[in-house]
């Protein structure tokens, strides 16, 4: 296991999915709730890996930067996109150490946080009007169709529209690719599946005795499960093409 976490990486990801999934770890007599950070990367030749997995406490941007400079050390040296969910800092964080990456915030993450609250009787049609922003043809559309949302929302959700403006530089970086790549990293689906996979090994497990007994069970399921990952992303020959023109100088 140990061997697997500290394996060489490739040199170029065309994308990094990353994202944590939360277990209860027996420490010191008490029960406390640790996070398992996970990243997921699709290198150049469309070949899907799981980078690593790291036991650590609640998530935080801090420990995603020393994940960040661990990907370096094996080699990384660019990300050309990486998918994240919204925690505070974590763009940040990997501009620190890969300032060239382009963020792309998980817009099911930004929905599901900013529309919890919303009544049951209006979470229909508010959900419609909003699915008008984020399947926009172009970035102009969607900012008209978000003003349009908050002009009928606003007054009676404001945190809504207000914290996809917040948020908008990295929830809208998908606008500037064609279709095959904004379907690629919209969304942290990729990782996200994943999860659901390990939450079905660990099921059974309610509390772990110690980190090392998690991070094992993890490592033998993800073993299991990545030797069905074969062939590549069913539109890799497009989207490659589609990166290497928006990378070209980045991949010389």
């Amino acid at each position: 296991m140990k061997e697997w976490q500290e394996r060489p990486l490739e040199e170029i990801y065309a994308v990094v999915f990353m994202d944590a999934i939360h277990f209860h770890v027996r420490s010191e007599g008490r029960i406390i709730k640790k996070a398992v950070y996970i990243a997921i990367g699709i290198d150049m030749s469309g070949r899907k890996d799981v980078l690593g997995m790291y036991v650590g406490e609640n998530e935080s941007a801090k420990f995603w930067l020393s994940i960040m400079n661990g990907l370096r050390n094996r080699g990384v040296k660019d990300i050309l996109i990486a998918c994240v969910d919204g925690l505070t800092g974590f763009p940040q964080a990997i501009a620190a150490i890969f300032p060239e990456t382009e963020i792309q915030q998980c817009i099911i993450h930004q929905i599901r946080n900013t529309t919890k609250f919303v009544s049951y009787k209006d979470i229909k049609p508010l959900m419609v009007d909003l699915k008008r922003v984020y399947t926009a043809p172009t970035e102009d559309i969607a900012l008209s169709e978000l003003d349009l949302f908050d002009g009928k929302w606003g007054e009676k959700y404001p945190k809504i529209a207000k914290s996809w403006k917040d948020n908008w530089v990295n929830l809208s970086t998908y606008f500037k690719y064609p279709e095959a790549v904004r379907r690629l990293i919209y969304t942290t689906n990729a990782i996200e599946g994943f999860n659901r996979q390990l939450r079905k090994v660990t099921k059974s497990k309610t509390v772990f005795p110690t980190d090392d007994s998690l991070l094992k069970m993890l490592y033998l399921a993800t073993m299991d499960i990545t030797k069905k990952w074969t062939g590549h992303h069913q539109d890799w020959g497009q989207i490659h093409s589609q990166l290497e023109i928006y990378f070209e100088e980045r991949l010389k």
